[in-house]
């Protein structure tokens, strides 16, 4: 099978995209498609083909593989995700890559969480999910996270039920199709295809435009959101840098606007360096070597332990810390999987004809399998409100809610492996509350999935990865979309 990557992930036009392959065969073809609401060829060619062995710090330090053909961006190719197909003899892969606006065009600015990709990605060796805590941008993305054939539901890990069936907690049935048809298991839980294409197609198909960007290029450059209103961020949004982070918090300060239908956003605080992403993750606090020569506060933790201080809390009006996973394991296995309408009155749910009490997206399972939440307390009204202490803004406003938890060591499905430290729940309490026992375990036990507003309504959250699921096919989490981003632009 031929194996590629791009050079780079962001691209302008006029610049060239550098592909990095490997393959036995002769030659090799290649097809390059703008991915928007259809698939729009943009270039088309060959090249010969030559094979070169994997490093094996391949994971951590990229592939380091020549140049083995070079595309021009052309001035009129739009600004989007491109997907690069390769065909040698009968076999196939992908790459892909973004192409970013010359100047910003007036339209909101989507920014993939390419971050995530890579972290999910284990080609080479690990992720920062086996083990890992270097992986390289400069390697293939793992078969089937950018493309591969659509399902109703069997590649989801918080699986929606219908009538009469019972629900997937053990996660076999996802198991059994992604060991079928060989993928990893990153296909459950980030990439291209997963989430950012569904409401690409979605968005693209009523006509609306974008601006793009990835991940990275709030990190590289502090000015990437400058003349934009409006910034998006859509499925699995989990890991950011600091100065990544330090973009958007200038953006907003400045009076920008932030939408995140997204879950376990901003959970995770990484460094890029070198083509490579760090991420220490449950073990940060003894193994990061900046606890020791460097400045603990870019720990490659939580953004919400105590060392770093910085909450996501603080920037989206929730976190996982309070609600991390909904229908995925032992974690409310049999719950609703959609949001209890509360605020029916609310300019977000204009024309959707919810009512209080309504669910939101429960057919299509939007809420699953990772979602953000917040601490909350009832008012005289019986409506949630803030409770604080929990980072979140003063002016936070609680539209929807849906009962959310973390999980224990045992609890998460038994078909899905999780490494030995990876006991979220116990990995919270102690690190919030400097301890696990029964009261720290309550604490942070309870928890849920929020649709939220801060900082004056200028940043709208959708905490649930799965939101994208429900665009095509369920009017009012397509109503509820549409009013978010006619709101904020």
């Amino acid at each position: 099978m031929p194996e590629a990557y791009c050079g780079a992930l962001s691209h302008r036009p006029g610049e060239t995209v550098e592909l990095h392959v490997s393959t036995r065969a002769a030659s090799f073809h290649v097809l390059i498609e703008r991915w928007g609401a259809t698939r729009d060829e943009v270039w088309r060619g060959e090249a010969a083909g030559q094979h070169h062995e994997a490093p094996p710090d391949a994971d951590a330090f990229g592939c380091r593989w020549p140049v083995a053909l070079r595309v021009p961006i052309g001035e009129a190719w739009r600004t989007g995700f491109y997907l690069v197909t390769l065909t040698a003899d009968t076999e196939v892969s992908h790459a892909g890559f973004v192409v970013r606006p010359p100047a910003p065009s007036g339209a909101p600015l989507l920014v993939l969480g390419t971050n995530t990709w890579n972290a999910y990605n284990d080609w080479g060796g690990r992720s920062l999910y086996t083990g890992g805590r270097q992986v390289s941008f400069r390697r293939p993305f793992a078969r089937g996270m950018l493309c591969r054939p659509e399902v109703e539901r069997d590649d989801r890990k918080a699986r929606p039920v219908r009538w009469g069936e019972e629900p997937d907690a053990e996660g076999q049935i996802f198991q059994a199709y992604r060991t079928e048809h060989g993928y990893p298991p990153a296909i459950g839980s980030s990439g291209w295809f997963t989430f950012e294409r569904r409401f690409v197609e979605w968005a693209e198909g009523e006509g609306r435009t974008f601006d793009y960007a990835v991940s990275s290029d709030l990190d590289a450059d502090e000015t990437a959101l400058d003349g934009y209103e409006l910034m998006l961020s859509v499925g699995h949004d989990e890991y950011w840098s600091a100065p990544q982070r330090a973009t958007l918090e200038r953006h907003l300060a400045d009076g920008g606007r932030l939408a995140s239908f997204s879950g376990n956003t901003m959970f995770w605080q990484v460094r890029i360096e070198d083509g490579s992403m760090i991420g220490h993750k449950y073990t940060a606090h003894e193994t990061d070597p900046v606890m020791t020569a460097g400045d603990p506060t870019t720990m490659s933790g939580m953004w919400a332990d105590p060392i770093v201080g910085r909450p996501e809390t603080a920037i989206l009006g929730a976190g996982s810390a309070w609600g991390l996973y909904h229908r995925f394991g032992q974690a409310t296995p049999r719950g609703v999987g959609g949001f209890i309408v509360y605020r029916d009155d609310h300019w977000l749910f204009d024309g959707t004809g919810l009512r209080y009490g309504d669910v939101l997206g429960a057919r299509d399972g939007v809420v699953g399998y990772e979602t953000v939440g917040c601490r909350i307390q009832f008012d005289e009204y019986q409506l949630p409100v803030r409770a604080g202490d929990d980072g979140t803004p003063d002016d936070l406003e609680i539209v929807a809610l849906c009962p959310s938890s973390n999980l224990r060591f045992g609890e998460y499905p038994a078909s899905i492996s999780a490494l030995s430290d990876q006991g979220d729940l116990d990995f919270v309490a102690e690190r919030l509350f400097g301890r696990v026992d029964a009261d720290s375990i309550a604490r942070v036990r309870h928890g849920n999935a929020v649709i939220v507003l801060a900082h004056g309504g200028r940043v709208v959250t959708v905490g649930t990865t799965d939101w994208v699921f429900g665009l095509a096919a369920d009017p009012a989490v397509a109503q509820v979309t549409r009013n978010v981003l006619n709101r904020l632009t």
